[in-house]
Parts: structure tokens; sequence; C-alpha cells
């Protein structure tokens, strides 16, 4: 029997039927707006580890890791690597899993925090440009075909650069399985004077919708927007067929 086959408990939870939904978005617009001036995604660590993600989107990921249980997890931009180290302590108590970090610019202090880890045995890191020919060889090579894998995508976090992202890596996710998309707000922000202005209309929400229109086999999961203050509205893309 598989020690992870829990029973639901959903029907027992009194979540609110009628949310005042125009408060919900007014409000989690204007907390993101403060938190981003203030970096408050900064603050938080994940086993000692600087995460630099919202309390909200490291919840959700859980959720999103749990249910899908993936043997892998590619996550492109690994900064100071708390997420590596989260997704592989999820791994670890899952029993299973590898987590691939892949950034263009590892650097070293940061290479050294996350090899002497504890949970670095669940962690692979790969040095490249994430769309580039050489970075994905690697990572094939690494992951079987038949594996089951989320990707994370949290590097560049201009348009271009995110659209060829989500056609690149597509391959790697099979039926009811996930991309992420995280900072999808960048262009909002970027429209509030938070981000450069470089970012408006030029973010990851846009490489979405452009990835969406052409690609009948991804929708967006709208049930991974239900905390509203996550920096991935609209980010968590599904593999349909």
């Amino acid at each position: 029997m598989n020690e992870w086959n829990i029973k639901s408990l959903d029907k027992y939870v009194k979540k609110c039927q009628n949310k005042h939904e125009k408060n919900l978005h007014k409000s989690s617009n204007e907390w993101l707006k403060v938190s981003a001036e203030n970096k408050i995604d900064y603050e938080l660590k994940w086993l000692g580890v600087p995460i630099i993600q919202t309390a909200e989107d490291i919840v959700l990921m859980q959720e999103l890791i749990f249910k899908v249980k993936p043997d892998f997890i590619i996550e492109t931009g690994i900064a100071h690597g708390g997420s590596l180290i989260f997704y592989a302590s999820l791994f670890e108590i899952l029993g299973k899993g590898k987590v691939i970090g892949v950034d263009i610019d590892i650097r070293e202090h940061n290479r050294q925090v996350i090899e002497s880890h504890p949970l670095f045995k669940r962690i692979e890191l790969v040095l490249g440009n994430s769309v580039a020919e050489e970075t994905i060889n690697k990572i094939k090579q690494m992951v079987p075909n038949t594996a089951k894998t989320i990707v994370c995508l949290d590097s560049n976090h201009y348009k271009e650069h995110v659209f060829e992202e989500l056609k690149t890596y597509q391959s790697f996710i099979d039926l009811h399985s996930y991309i992420v998309v995280f900072d999808t707000v960048t262009s909002s922000l970027a429209k509030s004077g938070v981000c450069h202005e470089s970012y408006i209309d030029n973010g990851p929400m846009e490489a979405v919708d452009d990835f969406i229109e052409i690609n009948s086999n991804f929708i967006i999961d709208k049930d991974f927007n239900k905390l509203y203050t996550s920096t991935s509205h609209d980010g968590y893309l599904k593999r349909i067929r």
C-alpha cells in the first residue's frame, strides 16, 4: 500500500464559498506592490538557505509537488539555492526525486553552501544558459524519457526568454504535470514603478499568454491562484494532452 495514499479531508474543511473577489484582488495587488518595494521575499530561508519566494508560493509549490510526486524538478535560475533545498527536502520526505538547478552564473559562495548542504545528495547543478542547446543536452542525459517532471522557470524574466524556455522545456512535461512560471506579476509591478520600466508588457505573464495561445496542450490551472498574493498568478501551466 502506498503510504502517501491519504484520504481527502476536503469535505470537512470550512472554505468560504462566496469570496469578496474584488476586495481580495485589490488588497493583494496593494500588498504585492509594497512587499516588492520592501523586498519581503528576501527575508525567507528554507533550512538555512535564502529562498527568495513568497510564503504563498512556497505553500503552493508544496501542494503541487505532493499532487504530482515527480521524479525530477528542473529549475532555471537558482539564485542562492533556497528553492533547490526546498524541493530536495520534499523529495527526501517522499523518498525519491532529484532536483536539477540551471543557471548561467552560479556564484562560488552560493555553490559552496548548496554543495555542503545535507540535501545536496538530491541536487544536480548545471552551469549554462537555460535555453542553450548544450544545456538542454546535459539535462536530457540526466532525465529519462519515462520520468515524471515539473519545470520551474525563474531565470531571465523578459518575455522573449521566458517564451523560449516554455517552448524548450515543454518536451520534459508529461500528461497532468506542470511548468511553473514564476514572477508573472513582473509587468504589473513595472507599471506600478516597482520593477524596471523595460518589463512593462514584456514579462513572464506576456510569455505565458503567447504560449497558451499557440499551444493547446497546456492550460492555466486556476486552482493555484487561490492565495491571491502569489507572485506567480496564472503561472501554473498543466499539460492536458
